[in-house]
């Protein structure tokens, strides 16, 4: 358990520093907000990839849902975020340079919703086998 939280914390400050390095061009503030609302809509795709992959996953109790629900979101979250938001500061950054076209951009915001929606699809069926996973441990402990 404590290897999945520093894991996590280490994923949400390379997600974190290499964003912020990505919107150099953006005021402090702006950076904050932006990197707040990434992670808040890669938490939510997470969950998202919860409920979906947990279909057919069957709890002993809602609480040991919860805590697996809550280390999942935040590890894919946090793995999602070093994949994309990075990205996608580059991509405003680009725009904010004049270094590509908005046309430019939008084409390079589609490819990495596709890279994203591939994420998902995948990740989703890794996240279904390690909700099985955890749960063969926990019954194996409580025999």
């Amino acid at each position: 358990m404590t290897l999945v939280v520093i894991i996590t914390i280490v994923l949400y400050a390379i997600a974190i520093a290499w964003t912020w390095q990505s919107l150099a061009f953006l005021e402090n503030e702006k950076k904050i907000g932006v990197i707040c609302i990434g992670v808040i809509a890669m938490l939510l795709i997470a969950l998202v990839m919860f409920y979906i992959s947990k279909s057919g996953v069957n709890y002993a109790t809602v609480e040991i849902e919860k805590s697996v629900r809550n280390i999942l979101v935040l590890l894919f979250a946090g793995l999602n975020s070093v994949i994309i938001l990075p990205q996608i500061g580059r991509v405003l950054g680009k725009i904010y340079e004049d270094e590509i076209t908005k046309e430019q951009a939008s084409k390079r915001f589609i490819i990495i919703f596709i890279i994203l929606i591939l994420l998902v699809i995948f990740e989703c069926g890794y996240m279904k086998s390690t909700q099985e996973g955890i749960l063969k441990v926990y019954d194996a402990m409580q025999r």
